[in-house]
């Protein structure tokens, strides 16, 4: 573990914040990878794991997070500020990676709250729009504050010198709630199955050939969204043997 120092804290409402951490000149990562990350508490480090919400590519570490009032870390996570220390592990991994998919041309990033933390630096990823000609990122919340994080990434791609030019119109984001009134309404599930979802994008339905999926939300989404996908026909993928979805089986409980 090293100790890595708070430079950015933003928060998005009572249940929500994003931070950012120095990071450490020998840290390696693939986009969508997660890391143990946490706090000393009397002497000892309180750890959990979480998605790497910045693309390998950037010199710091961003995280998207959630805010448990009795949560052994978050309780006390929640009120870090900049120039904090905060401890980092040095073994990043997970399957939400593009060496876990086969070739395709699109590719589905479905989330839900936190759920888009690892999506939010695949879309951030050159090497995602080297691989796809179309990618359509999903984020499912309760009320709009909640999509702040995702909004303040996608504005920001727009002018990234990094990939703006690469993402031109291939990225797509689709963003519901089910709790207020909003332009797209309903759990991410309810509404690909009802077959709102691709009629709002105009797009055809998941299709094996062509379609790459990842898939990163609470327990009931993950386990819906996999069903979905086998019902269309794509297998499930791993760092070993790359298929056609994947799921982070890391934070499955």
């Amino acid at each position: 573990m090293t100790f890595e120092t708070v430079q950015d804290v933003t928060h998005y409402t009572d249940r929500l914040f994003s931070f950012r951490l120095t990071r450490p000149q020998t840290f390696r990562f693939r986009s969508g990878e997660f890391v143990m990350i946490g706090l000393e508490v009397g002497g000892k480090p309180l750890l959990r794991a979480y998605s790497i919400a910045s693309p390998a590519w950037d010199d710091g570490l961003d995280f998207f997070s959630i805010k448990v009032p009795d949560g052994p870390l978050t309780s006390r996570l929640q009120t870090i500020q900049s120039g904090d220390q905060l401890l980092l592990g040095k073994k990043p991994t997970g399957t939400l990676v593009l060496d876990a998919l086969l070739p395709g041309k699109r590719l589905f990033l479905f989330s839900t709250g936190t759920g888009v933390a690892p999506f939010t630096a695949v879309i951030r990823d050159p090497e995602t729009y080297e691989i796809f000609d179309q990618v359509i990122l999903t984020q499912t919340c309760r009320i709009l504050p909640e999509l702040g994080y995702a909004h303040s990434v996608i504005n920001a791609i727009k002018t990234d010198p990094m990939v703006s030019e690469m993402v031109g119109d291939k990225l797509v984001f689709y963003d519901s709630l089910t709790r207020e009134t909003y332009r797209h309404q309903g759990r991410i599930t309810e509404l690909i199955r009802s077959g709102q979802f691709f009629k709002d994008l105009a797009l055809s339905p998941l299709n094996p050939e062509t379609d790459r999926v990842m898939i990163c939300g609470g327990t009931p989404m993950l386990k819906e969204m996999a069903a979905l996908c086998e019902d269309h026909g794509l297998k499930e993928g791993a760092n070993a043997t790359p298929a056609a979805y994947v799921i982070e089986k890391a934070f499955v409980g």
